[in-house]
């Protein structure tokens, strides 16, 4: 049955420039952790694909408020836009899989989190290149569960999110579920100044420069610490 009315928008639920304001908040938010290099623009573009896409796959009673829905699409179709156009500087893409890698073998090793000297020495750097490694991939590390997938999968968001009914797919839901976990639990063995960086800047929405008056730390700092924080939940969970 058609979701849409003769003047094309869903039954019950406003018309779509009614969430653009939403859309260019996730833009504005995204591009606040992306280089120089990536348009607004082309980021609410992206944004109003995967809002359209909302609006045609949302069934009422489904289990989620429409905005909620349409936002995940959202971010999604963003995030296929920066990897559509290899945003990322290869120098910078080596050195997160480099981190990630060594803190992979050295939680295996020490069974604990890895101090920062330890991982530097892993990686056979001095601490500062290895803060300087960290400061650089800052811009590479944006978490949502929506960006974990398999390496080389390029399959495109849209693709991803064909409508497989998670409510009546045990698989999907047990894989769902699992990942959930597994996340939650990583980041649940961070370091414990790693998590309150984490909580205060996804949850509470905090800038760096609020976080560093917080810590009583550089804004530098800060970004170190979200960054080492990103390579351990990426170690933790990249059988995923």
């Amino acid at each position: 049955m058609s979701m849409y009315t003769a003047k094309g928008t869903i039954d019950g639920q406003p018309g779509i420039e009614t969430y653009l304001p939403l859309v260019r908040r996730a833009a504005a938010k995204m591009i606040g952790r992306l280089p120089a290099n990536v348009e607004m623009d082309d980021l609410v573009q992206a944004g109003m694909i995967g809002l359209m896409d909302a609006m045609q796959r949302y069934e009422q009673g489904h289990g989620a408020q429409f905005e909620t829905f349409a936002m995940q699409r959202v971010r999604g179709a963003m995030l296929d836009e920066l990897r559509g156009t290899d945003w990322v500087p290869r120098s910078v893409r080596k050195s997160q899989r480099d981190i990630a890698g060594a803190v992979h073998a050295l939680e295996h090793q020490l069974h604990r989190a890895p101090t920062d000297s330890e991982i530097a020495t892993q990686l056979a750097v001095p601490l500062q290149d290895y803060h300087d490694m960290l400061t650089d991939v800052r811009s590479a590390q944006l978490v949502y569960t929506d960006d974990y997938e398999a390496s080389g999968d390029d399959t495109h968001y849209l693709d991803r999110h064909l409508p497989v009914d998670e409510r009546t797919d045990p698989a999907a839901q047990l894989a769902d579920r699992r990942f959930r976990e597994s996340l939650v639990a990583a980041i649940g063995d961070l370091p414990e100044r790693e998590q309150y960086v984490m909580s205060m800047y996804y949850e509470h929405d905090m800038n760096l420069k609020e976080i560093a008056a917080v810590l009583g730390v550089t804004e530098s700092r800060v970004c170190q610490l979200h960054s080492q924080s990103v390579a351990r939940l990426r170690a933790r969970v990249k059988n995923w």
